[in-house]
């Protein structure tokens, strides 16, 4: 099962998938945020073939959502119900951080920061199937 990771961002949004198996995540794009958003992560999500979405969710050092994340909830409600896939939330902190950390700054720090998010997603999930 492919699945899509993204880091949201009013400005920009990070995209990330993974292999056929779920197993590794890779940075794709850096997209714009805003008008046509949604209609650019479908296409992505109809090229490469995707079941399911994982979004960042986005929360402070008290473990309370961010500003960003009342946007990001009613991104995920409309990308599901237009894409007719599920759409989770993986916890990320400091996710752009830690990718421009690794690789420095430039255009794909979104992409890598989707690709961490995605990361975790599928170490969690798939941890959770060996342990059951």
């Amino acid at each position: 099962m492919k699945y899509l990771g993204i880091d949201f961002g009013e400005k920009h949004v990070g995209i990330s998938v993974s292999n056929d198996d779920g197993t590794m995540a890779f940075p794709q794009a850096t997209l714009m945020g805003g008008a046509g958003l949604i209609d650019d992560v479908l296409s992505i999500v109809s090229e490469k073939k995707v079941s399911e979405i994982v979004i960042g969710e986005s929360k402070n050092f008290e473990g309370v959502d961010n500003p960003i994340m009342k946007k990001a909830r009613l991104f995920a409600e409309e990308l599901a119900d237009k894409a007719g896939m599920p759409v989770h939330f993986e916890p990320e902190f400091m996710t752009s951080v830690e990718a421009r950390h690794i690789q420095g700054g430039g255009e794909k720090t979104h992409a890598s920061a989707a690709a961490l998010i995605l990361k975790s997603f599928l170490d969690r999930k798939n941890n959770d199937i060996l342990v059951a």
